[in-house]
């Protein structure tokens, strides 16, 4: 599949789901990030793949003037319901993390959460990112880490999954240092700080309920299965989270994550 065919099925599945009630559980290491990067007053700053807001939303609560970016309208439309129900002016737009269309050098900060990592053209996001801050501005990434709960969750469900795109880049490789310094080290000066927030849950039932009505590539995905496929997935999904993060009745599953913090050069 060509990259701009994914990218347009990316657009429409990212915001088919109330996204925000899964962005909600990650409020934690939404605020570790913003910590990292704090906002000052009236700098210009960019959330790339900006989802439903949780960045952006933090960094116009600091003083930033913000502008969110993200390719699918419907976590747009969010965004800009969310945005206004809590009387924040965000300038939010449905764009490309791989082609920005905002000048070169036009932000002071630049920020992307569990977002430009999904891009399929990895070394064009990374050019983008660099593009848009001048010398001196500041970059902050949030990204999930191979080893962590997450890449466990992604590659369990892989065999499920549409094969990729011939040449797309494994998401689960920003959360690397050492790729994040091939794709950005030439253009930043680059720092790293990994962590885990451990989301918690009744049961693997109710998280598997979580993720198929709110995650939208999930929500495509089993909307695409006929039933004895959806079941087996299903049912595989739920032993797999029982045997892989149960404790004490419930699930504890540990989301190791980077954060990443650049100067450009």
């Amino acid at each position: 599949m060509a990259f701009e065919e994914l990218k347009q099925r990316q657009s429409v599945m990212w915001g088919y789901g109330s996204f925000e009630r899964l962005s909600d559980t990650a409020g934690e290491i939404y605020d570790a990030l913003v910590a990292a990067v704090p906002p000052m007053a009236g700098e210009r700053w960019l959330d790339v793949a900006c989802g439903t807001g949780a960045i952006s939303e933090r960094a116009a609560r600091g003083g930033a003037d913000v502008v969110g970016i993200d390719l699918a309208p419907g976590l747009i439309e969010t965004a800009k319901r969310l945005a206004a129900e809590r009387g924040l002016d965000i300038d939010y737009r449905v764009g490309d993390a791989e082609n920005l269309d905002v000048g070169d050098g036009s932000f002071d900060t630049i920020s992307s959460s569990f977002g430009v990592m999904f891009a399929p053209d990895q070394a064009r996001a990374a050019g983008e990112l660099a593009r848009v801050i001048p010398p001196g501005g500041r970059l902050a990434l949030l990204t999930w880490t191979p080893e962590g709960g997450m890449g466990e969750m992604f590659r369990f469900s892989a065999p499920y999954q549409p094969p990729p795109a011939e040449g797309a880049g494994n998401p689960l490789d920003w959360g690397r240092p050492e790729h994040v310094e091939g794709l950005l080290g030439d253009a930043f000066e680059l720092s790293f700080e990994q962590g885990t927030s451990t989301f918690r849950v009744d049961s693997a039932e109710d998280y598997w309920q979580l993720l198929a009505a709110n995650l939208g590539p999930m929500k495509t995905l089993l909307e695409s299965m006929d039933d004895e496929r959806r079941d087996e997935y299903h049912g595989a999904w739920v032993e797999f989270a029982d045997s892989t993060w149960g404790a004490d009745g419930c699930v504890e599953q540990p989301r190791g994550y980077l954060i990443t913090v650049g100067t450009r050069r």
